[in-house]
């Protein structure tokens, strides 16, 4: 039985449903002949996407039910700091549409091992292939498929959790199996969904805070009481924790570790995933630099919105949770909450919101299969199994790899093996992530602005930023103790020392690139696969420099207020 939801709500869902249905369908069969014919046509849409399909393709991709679940619950449970991902994200999306776009555009890159291969050597390549294909689909694709049941399920009652999984992977292959065209252009509309109906859900959330606490429906009362009634919650900095501190301080600072966190640790992450990402690169890859550019920071613009849809009715439901106005959310802990606070919706808004949800669901699904058959077909089919491999049959190649790592991730995800929902979604996929981005990172900051960098140093350096990674989260305390000049661990609420996850990513990048620099000082002044640079490769059109100033404006207001 369907709880909370009435005929109007599945009207509205199915209308949605149809609507990007018949429009990827229109997409598919405009661009069908090529896409068939042309592998770069079905993988990276070859330069077909506009940069508004761009930017939005970026954020209908990033925005999941990672943070819809995950950062909804981290709201929740430590407040407005969490936005720290989104808007340290947003800037972090500059420095990509200005220093790293020019490089992979005017050297023709379209794969993320290609510009390894291209700079070092296919060994380099092949071995952070592997790493991405594993990191896609046993973390991220994971993630997506068990976060985005779960909180469909609570909306739905909580009995169809393995049947909704099924029904996300199947409309997210029918929306990947149409190719890069189809996933840029049907990601337009799934982001209009998202942020019309995100903002509508939480200008919503606000009203019924203001009308638990007697004060009518006014959206900036009940933004007010949240301010009064949880000023915990609205600190963007976290305070190293006493001896002594609470468990709840600890376990906040251990996954938000304070201004530590900021002097490395989220620009590392954030670098790797918006300008090393084949899963987000790939959209602007195919254009020009102005469309690319444009296109990226449109996305760094929208990003600065997210939180506002997705962690904000975090704190709602934080907020209505605390004086008794919640009790949908039950026993399900941080991650229900979104869903919690969507059961409040009157009938055909939680059709919309489903919609919502859904759509971003299945196209952080679709992006991230189309980003895995890239990687394996161009990057590991075509140059190890079958280099002899037509356009048409690399196609079909990719589109038997998305098939693939979807079954193989509902499997996984079927009785969470992983413990996604023991760790909490959002930290689940930063901390496992954090594993691979020093020895990423710091490959291709290297490769690309430094000509002495070496393959050696780059195979060192990815195997040394992912040992170093697992020594800090796993075998740094029973070695050096839970105090050191190098970081402080506190014990979790299982009783074991840890060490907050960024700062243990901010020492595992320090080695990995001082390790990088000293093994290619043995080469040759100017290796000779360097990238070459010339300043006007980064030269900003006046549209790009306003651009920019607008989203740093907005950012240095909001870590004004909110500081």
């Amino acid at each position: 039985m369907l709880k909370h939801i009435s005929l109007a709500d599945l009207l509205v869902f199915f209308f949605y449903f149809i609507v990007v249905a018949c429009y990827g369908y229109y997409i598919y069969r405009r661009k069908k002949n090529e896409t068939n014919s042309s592998s770069h046509s079905f993988f990276l849409a070859e330069g077909s996407l506009t940069w508004w399909a761009i930017g939005a393709s970026i954020i209908a991709s990033n925005i999941s039910a990672e943070q819809f679940i995950g950062m909804s619950g981290d709201g929740f449970f430590a407040g407005i700091a969490v936005a720290v991902y989104e808007w340290v994200g947003a800037a972090a999306l500059i420095i990509v549409a200005v220093f790293f776009m020019p490089v992979y555009i005017k050297n023709k890159i379209f794969t993320m091992p290609q510009f390894l291969q291209d700079r070092y050597n296919s060994g380099v390549a092949l071995v952070m292939s592997i790493f991405w294909l594993f990191l896609y689909v046993f973390i991220n694709l994971t993630a997506i498929l068990y976060l985005g049941a779960l909180a469909i399920n609570g909306l739905l009652g909580g009995a169809y959790f393995h049947e909704i999984m099924i029904g996300l992977a199947v409309f997210g292959v029918i929306i990947a199996l149409g190719g890069m065209q189809v996933v840029g252009y049907t990601d337009v509309i799934q982001v209009g969904v998202l942020i019309v109906g995100g903002l509508a859900i939480t200008y919503l959330s606000l009203t019924i805070v203001s009308e638990k606490f007697g004060f009518g429906t006014n959206v900036l009362t009940g933004f007010n009481l949240l301010l009064k009634d949880a000023p915990d919650h609205f600190h963007l900095i976290f305070k190293k924790p006493s001896p002594g501190a609470p468990t709840e301080t600890i376990s906040k600072y251990l996954i938000l570790p304070g201004f530590a966190m900021y002097v490395s640790g989220q620009w590392i992450s954030n670098l790797n995933y918006w300008g090393c990402n084949q899963y987000i690169t790939q959209r602007a890859l195919g254009a020009n630099i102005t469309t690319a550019r444009t296109g990226i920071l449109f996305a760094s613009l929208l990003k600065i919105l997210m939180p506002v849809i997705v962690m904000l009715p975090g704190i709602v439901a934080f907020v209505l949770h605390k004086h008794g106005h919640l009790p949908q959310l039950g026993s399900a802990g941080k991650d229900g909450a979104y869903s919690a606070i969507l059961s409040f919706l009157p009938s055909g808004l939680k059709g919309l919101s489903l919609a919502v949800l859904t759509a971003a669901i299945v196209a952080s699904i679709a992006g991230k299969v189309n980003s895995i058959a890239t990687i394996f077909t161009l990057d590991i089919y075509k140059k190890y199994v079958n280099r002899d491999a037509g356009e048409r049959k690399m196609v079909w190649t990719g589109r038997l790899a998305i098939i693939a790592s979807l079954l193989i991730a509902v499997a996984f995800t079927w009785h969470d093996v992983l413990g996604i929902g023991s760790a909490g979604g959002y930290t689940f996929v930063q901390k496992y992530s954090s594993f691979v981005s020093p020895g990423v990172i710091a490959t291709f900051l290297l490769g690309m602005f430094w000509k002495r960098t070496t393959a050696e140093a780059a195979i060192i350096g990815i195997l040394t930023g992912f040992a170093s990674s697992v020594f800090f989260n796993q075998f740094a305390v029973p070695v050096f103790g839970p105090e050191t000049w190098l970081y402080s661990a506190f014990r979790n609420p299982a009783g074991v020392y840890e060490i907050p996850f960024f700062i243990s990513l901010s020492w595992s990048f320090l080695i990995t690139f001082i390790v990088m620099i000293l093994i290619s000082l043995r080469g040759t002044v100017i290796n000779a696969k360097a990238i070459v640079i010339e300043g006007s490769m980064f030269k900003l059109k006046p549209s790009s420099v306003i651009l920019i100033a607008v989203i740093l404006i907005f950012l240095s207001a909001i870590y004004i207020r909110f500081w």
